[in-house]
């Protein structure tokens, strides 16, 4: 058709006008689509993704830390040798088998899991038993807890928990196990707190952390009288605490009548695949399951736990999750059948060994020493070595505790607990820090209090401890004996001198491991609390300024971050050679000090101020006696001056100084007379230690001088040289009674021989013949 030109080209440009305008929005919305990633992306997501170099060193400096952490820190960490490598590279190998077809990736799994459950119940002396491997250690109790549940209950799988509420199962546990592990059993199974029980330990014989199998008994008795079911009893082969083993032979027989499942667990059980095996351990064997973690005891890295168990019925295993249909769950065992195969018979029982070893070293190390006990079940053949700091109060100084009323020593009798797990908790720590391959931790028994638990099972083949640690071990706690025996014997004196001292405050707290806690008291004058306060946080934090500048061995602090007193000064360690009086005398004297000081330049704003006032009140009137002896002419500029000039007029001075000491304006009289500065008040002397005054060059502060025989003979030379002096200034001719020493006599055979050479004189001159001169020279000479 016919269309008009200028229609045609009104629609042409139309055209070209919305092409234009579409395409800057398209431009414009993947502008905003760029803005967008950039924005919203993370950084190393950004891009075509990174390379293997950069992935690895972002690992890296995640694994170690930007900076350098300190050397305790970065030395425990894990030590993987050879046998770790293989570890690792069985989770590599089993997420790399996990892409295979179904079929061969189920005989290979099959495989790798049968063989290694046969090597561990050989190793372990568990026969015909079967394996559940699993990540956390408590997974494999409460699987057997299911397969329990199941057995006991078989309408379980139908009904659930209606079954359990006809008849409430009970899960004994000791009270030496794990903490929350009885609340964990139940919050996963869905049981109320109830269904656990708690079993007391033995407090009349046997070990103090063995369970009682009597008091059990009659629990399981008087659960079944009330309808419970007793279903599962979980007993320990080396207490997480102590180290020690239940009886499991009595607990056994105890579960087989009340029938019960018999569980076990702790780091005895690696004792098994020694070749000599103490009897209370090797019932373990007999029992229905038991935990094995052997990443710990062999040092492999990220292994799983093994928990070792006798069922007939596999359906019920697999209804508890004990096993599985799945192959990829399977391959949870292959890195331990690597790493097994890799240390084979002769490496596990060798690395199990060197770890008892490491027991009976410092167990043997421990008896030479005075104030450690022990809590040692088997000194045979015990692997885990508990020990504390313990001084009997019969033992101590006696004559401080004379001195002490009866009201005194019995709040010190009741606090010792306190204190001795305070001082052990101080020297766990110390032990950690100096020697961290020993791997050392401070454990809280329930009788004993804190100890030092050393487990070389758990931390042997992680740290790589040798038998040169264990030495070191022993000297750090030689030299901490002393520093903590010395300190527990000042406490008591330190004490004592503090509340006699007036300005000071003793502050009790026996969560410091250290000498004590003093406090200076602000001598308040009638102000708030709250500048009260922030007047005691300055003065004791002045006070501890002042402190740590001297030189001393002494460490003084704030006290704990969390948990301390405030504005106090914390006294740590100390050795026998303290001084105590002197140390107290110089915080009183130190603190006096500072508060003097403080309270000065508190009140010099206000002395300048009443001072400037009152100099302006003399000058006002100086100006006003000096308009009256002038007169009023002489004020006159012009008038004033001629009048001078014809008669001048002689003012005498009048000058005013203002003592910053004394507070107060004085005249300058005395200066235009004496040409110096007149006396006025003068601040009050430093008050200083009067101890301190006679400490010996090169000796520290707060230090007792020790009189030793190179000092005796050097103070008894000075005397003597002393005594020299004086007998020189003595007069020859001694009074009767005194003492004729060797200089008189010098002085006498001296006179002897001038009155010879008199005598002798005398004899030449009678016999009229020439002196001979030489030979009076030379008796002169001589004498």
């Amino acid at each position: 058709k016919m269309v008009d030109p200028t229609l045609a080209e009104m629609g042409k440009n139309l055209n070209e006008a919305m092409k234009m305008l579409e395409d800057n929005q398209r431009k414009a919305e993947e502008e905003n689509e760029k803005k967008y990633a950039r924005k919203d992306i993370p950084g190393p997501l950004q891009g075509s993704g990174q390379d293997m170099v950069s992935i690895l060193q972002l690992v890296q400096n995640l694994m170690h830390g930007e900076e350098e952490e300190e050397p305790s820190q970065s030395y425990r960490l894990q030590n993987v040798g050879e046998q770790g490598h293989m570890a690792l590279l069985g989770h590599s190998l089993a997420a790399y088998i996990s892409v295979l077809d179904r079929e061969r990736l189920r005989k290979l799994t099959t495989r790798i899991l049968s063989d290694t459950t046969l090597w561990l119940c050989r190793l372990f002396r568990y026969e015909n038993g079967s394996a559940y491997y699993h990540e956390d250690d408590r997974e494999g109790l409460l699987k057997i807890c299911r397969l329990v549940i199941h057995t006991r209950y078989e309408d379980y799988a139908l009904e659930g928990f209606n079954v359990l509420y006809t008849k409430q199962p009970v899960i004994y546990i000791s009270s030496a196990a794990r903490t929350g592990l009885g609340q964990a059993l139940c919050n996963q199974l869905g049981l109320p707190l109830s269904c656990v029980c708690r079993v007391p330990c033995n407090t009349m014989f046997g070990s103090q952390h063995q369970m009682d199998v009597a008091f059990l008994d009659r629990l399981i008795k008087d659960d079944v009288e009330f309808g419970k079911l007793p279903l599962l009893l979980v007993a320990n082969a080396g207490t997480p605490g102590a180290g020690h083993t239940d009886k499991l032979g009595r607990l056994k027989e105890l579960c087989e009548q009340y029938k019960m499942w018999l569980h076990v667990e702790g780091v005895n059980l690696a004792t098994l695949a020694l070749g000599y095996v103490s009897s209370s351990v090797l019932a373990a064997t007999k029992c229905d399951s038991m935990t094995l973690t052997l990443g710990s005891w062999l040092g492999l890295p990220a292994v799983p736990a093994v928990t070792l168990y006798r069922h007939e019925d596999p359906s019920l295993s697999l209804a508890a999750g004990l096993t599985s249909s799945q192959p990829v769950e399977k391959l949870r065992a292959l890195p331990l059948w690597l790493s097994l195969q890799y240390l084979g018979h002769d490496g596990i029982v060798e690395r199990i060994k060197h770890a008892s070893q490491l027991s009976q070293r410092l167990l043997e190390n421990l008896k030479n020493l005075d104030f450690i006990k022990t809590s040692v079940e088997d000194e045979l053949s015990s692997p885990v070595v508990v020990f504390k700091f313990f001084q009997e109060y019969s033992n101590r100084d006696q004559t401080s505790h004379a001195a002490q009323a009866s009201t005194i020593q019995r709040p010190i009798i009741s606090n010792e607990g306190h204190i001795y797990d305070t001082f052990n908790q101080w020297l766990g720590e110390q032990l950690a820090q100096l020697v961290p391959a020993s791997g050392v931790d401070v454990v809280e028994l329930e009788d004993e209090g804190t100890c030092v638990r050393f487990s070389p099972l758990m931390t042997s083949a992680v740290l790589g401890t040798e038998m040169q640690d264990i030495d070191q071990l022993v000297d750090c706690l030689k030299m901490k004996i002393p520093v903590l025996t010395s300190t527990l014997q000042l406490r008591e004196e330190f004490e004592q001198e503090v509340r006699r001292t007036v300005g000071l405050l003793y502050i009790e707290d026996l969560g410091w491991p250290g000498l004590g806690v003093v406090r200076y008291n602000y001598h308040s004058d009638g102000k708030n609390d709250d500048k009260q306060e922030k007047e005691l946080e300055k003065i004791n934090t002045e006070l501890l300024k002042k402190l740590n500048e001297l030189e001393s061995d002494l460490t003084f602090s704030l006290g704990p971050e969390f948990g301390g007193q405030k504005n106090c000064v914390y006294i740590g360690m100390v050795t026998e050679d303290l001084d105590v009086s002197e140390l107290v005398e110089t915080i009183a004297a130190t603190g006096r000090e500072i508060e003097e000081n403080s309270r000065l330049l508190e009140n010099m704003t206000e002395v300048v101020r009443k001072g400037i006032q009152e100099a302006q009140l003399q000058l006002q009137k100086a100006n006003e006696e000096r308009l009256l002896e002038e007169g009023l002419l002489r004020q006159i500029p012009v008038v004033g001056s001629v009048l001078n000039w014809f008669s001048p007029f002689q003012a005498s001075p009048k000058g005013r100084t203002f003592n910053l000491t004394a507070g107060s304006l004085e005249s300058t009289e005395s200066m235009y007379v004496s040409k110096a500065q007149g006396t006025g008040s003068t601040p009050p002397p430093t008050p200083t230690s009067s101890l301190a005054k006679q400490r010996l060059p090169g000796q520290k502060a707060f230090k007792r001088s020790l009189r030793s025989s190179d000092g005796f003979s050097e103070t008894s030379s000075i005397s003597h040289c002393d005594d020299l002096d004086k007998l020189d200034q003595r007069p020859p001719n001694l009074s009767p009674g005194q003492e004729q020493g060797p200089l008189e006599m010098e002085r006498e055979e001296e006179q002897k021989e001038v009155a010879q050479a008199k005598t002798d004189t005398e004899d030449i001159h009678s016999d009229k013949s020439p002196p001979d001169c030489t030979k009076v020279e030379d008796q002169a000479s001589q004498r």
